[in-house]
């Protein structure tokens, strides 16, 4: 079989079978495109086979190659964590868009935004905070991967920050509504990471009531919200005394961070 061959017989969408099948043989990118009459091995071919099967039953690329690119850099995933998606790359452009010595990150997954930070401010304190022992494990291992000193710390939001101020604080919380239509395609991806209550906003709620004592004066808070949620975030957080509170749009235009300064 080639790769031509390969590719039209996988009943995945093209760029997803090209990415598979670069990962299946360890082709570049490139070399997929610009040789499709070039013969796979026998145990090349099986193991993209199995690789569109899982990916033709709903499994994320993400998950079948291991991993995603955040912010310029590499990234491990598996199911343990929620995969990074291009619109959180907002919150570390507004994190950077601050002056900082010191940064945390709230709810951290894979460690993709306090990673982001550390690597663009090496010379900051960055510290990241994740519930999930497994989350946790797979931020570390891609800490040390890539050379980046990040303070981990195993808790709930603000929890394991006790007497502590930080000049930005950042989160990605779960802000999804139980009931969401959109909770079926996200079925792979962890639910305690995706799903914050009957109105998604349960986990801003906390956020917003916990982090405002450990800013330091004139820090920012700087939260991920949904579609629509952005008039309640900012209420949540003049609520909470914050300052200049605005609200961002994403590249697609959707407003999709909102923050507010000590």
């Amino acid at each position: 079989m080639t790769v031509g061959e390969a590719l039209a017989a996988s009943g995945v969408e093209s760029r997803e079978a090209r990415l598979l099948l670069a990962h299946a043989t360890g082709f570049s990118a490139a070399a997929v495109v610009a040789f499709p009459e070039r013969e796979l091995s026998a145990e090349a071919a099986a193991r993209f086979a199995a690789f569109a099967e899982r990916r033709r039953g709903g499994e994320p690329v993400a998950y079948i190659v291991g991993e995603k690119e955040f912010y310029g850099l590499l990234l491990a995933v598996n199911p343990a964590v929620l995969i990074p998606r291009p619109e959180t790359e907002l919150l570390v452009d507004l994190a950077l868009e601050r002056q900082f010595s010191a940064a945390v990150d709230l709810g951290a997954g894979c460690g993709a935004i306090a990673l982001a930070l550390k690597h663009e401010r090496p010379d900051a304190r960055v510290v990241a905070v994740e519930a999930s022992a497994a989350a946790l494990e797979v931020a570390r291992r891609n800490a040390l991967r890539l050379g980046l000193r990040v303070e981990w710390r195993h808790g709930r939001w603000c929890e394991p920050l006790a007497g502590e101020r930080y000049d930005v604080i950042v989160a990605n919380p779960p802000y999804v509504s139980e009931g969401d239509a959109h909770l079926a395609a996200l079925a792979y991806e962890p639910r305690h990471a995706l799903v914050a209550g009957s109105d998604g906003l349960d986990a801003i709620r906390a956020l917003v009531a916990q982090a405002p004592e450990h800013l330091t004066a004139g820090g920012w808070l700087l939260l991920e919200h949904g579609e629509g949620q952005e008039a309640a975030a900012r209420r949540l957080l003049e609520q909470a005394g914050l300052e200049e509170v605005q609200t961002w749009p994403d590249l697609a235009g959707i407003p999709r961070a909102t923050g507010g300064q000590r």
